[in-house]
C-alpha cells in the first residue's frame, strides 16, 4: 500500500475514534462510527485475496447494521427525552437497542459469529487493529451509558460471551481464530462488570490490549498463523516461544502473571456485591480458555516434535521486523500482579 494511502487510512481511524470518545452529542459519535468503519474496510483487504475481500464485506454490513440500530436507538431517545446528549438515555426500549447495536460492534455473544470468520480472513496487522483498536469506540459509549444499561441483559450476553470464546476456541488450529475467541470470551468479561463497577472495566480492556498487542507482534515476528507452523518455532527462535509460553498463560488468566489481576478484581467485586454463583461460573468457563491455551504453550514450547533433516536445516534469516516496543509490552503483559493493591486503590 502506497505510504500516503496508508497515512490517510492510520489518520481517519484514528480520527473517528477520537470523535466517537469525545463527543457527547449522539450525532458526532454517529459520524465518528462510520468514519473509523469506512477507513478500516482498506486496511482490512490490503492483501487482495478472497478471503480478505469476504472478510471486508461481512464486517462492512455487521458495522452498518449495527450503525443503523445504533441511529434507531438514537432517534426513539431523542422523541422521548429530546435531547441528543449520550449520557441522557432516559427510554427503555432505546437503551435496549442501543445495547444490542454496541453489542453487535463488539462481538459480544449473541452477535459474535462475525468476529472469528473477519479476523482469520485478514492479514495479523488487520487482526490486531480489529481486536484491539476497534474495540475502543463502542466500549466507550457503552461505559457512557452504563447507569441506564438494562442489567439483565447484558448480564445474559456477557455470560454467553465467557462460554462460547471458551467453547468455541477449544478445536481451533487457526491462530487468528484462537485470538478471535479470545477477545470474545474477555468482552463477555469486561461487559459483566459494567453494571457493577465501570473503572474495572477499563483496567481490563487495558490489560487485554497489552496481552493482545504482545501476541500478535510476536506472531507477526514469526510469521505463523496455525499451530503447526507455531509448533516450529522451537528451532529457529527459542527464546521467543518462551515468551510466547508466558503470553499465553497471562492472557489465560494464570498466577502470577499480569492476566490474573482483572479476573481476581472481578471475581472480588461480584463478591462483594453478594453475587457468588456467577464468579463461581465465570471462573469455571474460564478454564475452557486456559485450556487451549495450555495446548498451543504444549505444541509451542513444551514438545520437541520428530522432524525431518531439512526441517531442522531451515534457513535462519535476519529478521527485519521492528520489535522496540516488544520488551516493554511483554513486561507489562506478565509481570504486573504486584502493581493489583495499587490498581484498587486508584479504582476506589
Amino acid at each position: 500500500m502506497n505510504p500516503m494511502i496508508f497515512s490517510t487510512i492510520m489518520s481517519t481511524i484514528i480520527l473517528g475514534t477520537t470523535i466517537v470518545i469525545t463527543s457527547s452529542h449522539w450525532l458526532t459519535a454517529w459520524i465518528g462510527f462510520e468514519m473509523n468503519m469506512l477507513a478500516i474496510i482498506p486496511m482490512l483487504t490490503k492483501t487482495h485475496h478472497p478471503r480478505s475481500t469476504e472478510a471486508a464485506t461481512k464486517y462492512f454490513l455487521i458495522q452498518a447494521t449495527a450503525s443503523m440500530l445504533l441511529m434507531f436507538a438514537v432517534i426513539i431517545n431523542l422523541l422521548n427525552s429530546g435531547q441528543w446528549t449520550i449520557t441522557t438515555m432516559t427510554n427503555p426500549t432505546a437503551s435496549i437497542i442501543l445495547t444490542l447495536a454496541l453489542a453487535m460492534k463488539l462481538g459480544i455473544s449473541p452477535f459474535h459469529f462475525w468476529v472469528p470468520e473477519v479476523t482469520q480472513g485478514v492479514p495479523l496487522m488487520s487482526g490486531l487493529i480489529l481486536l484491539t483498536w476497534q474495540k475502543l469506540a463502542p466500549l466507550s459509549i457503552l461505559y457512557s451509558i452504563s447507569p441506564s444499561i438494562n442489567p439483565h441483559l447484558l448480564l445474559t450476553m456477557s455470560m454467553l460471551s465467557v462460554m462460547i470464546g471458551g467453547w468455541g476456541g477449544l478445536n481451533q488450529t487457526q491462530l487468528r481464530k484462537i485470538m478471535a475467541y479470545s477477545s470474545i470470551a474477555h468482552m463477555g468479561w469486561m461487559s459483566l462488570i459494567l453494571i457493577y463497577n465501570p473503572t474495572l472495566t477499563l483496567l481490563n480492556f487495558i490489560i487485554y490490549i497489552m496481552m493482545t498487542l504482545t501476541m500478535f507482534i510476536l506472531l507477526i515476528m514469526t510469521a505463523t498463523t496455525t499451530t503447526l507452523s507455531l509448533s516450529h518455532t522451537w528451532n529457529k527462535t527459542p527464546l521467543i516461544t518462551t515468551i510466547m509460553l508466558v503470553t499465553l498463560l497471562s492472557l489465560g488468566g494464570l498466577p502470577p502473571l499480569t492476566g490474573f489481576m482483572p479476573k481476581w478484581m472481578i471475581i472480588q467485586e461480584l463478591t462483594k456485591n453478594d453475587s457468588i454463583i456467577l464468579p463461581t461460573l465465570m471462573a469455571v468457563t474460564a478454564l475452557l480458555n486456559l485450556y487451549f491455551y495450555m495446548r498451543l504453550t504444549y505444541a509451542t514450547s513444551l514438545t520437541m516434535f520428530p522432524t525431518m533433516n531439512n526441517i531442522k536445516i531451515k534457513w535462519h534469516f535476519e529478521s527485519t521486523k521492528q520489535t522496540i516496543y516488544l520488551s516493554p509490552l511483554i513486561i507489562m503483559s506478565t509481570m504486573m500482579l504486584p502493581l493489583t493493591p495499587m490498581m484498587a486503590m486508584i479504582l476506589t
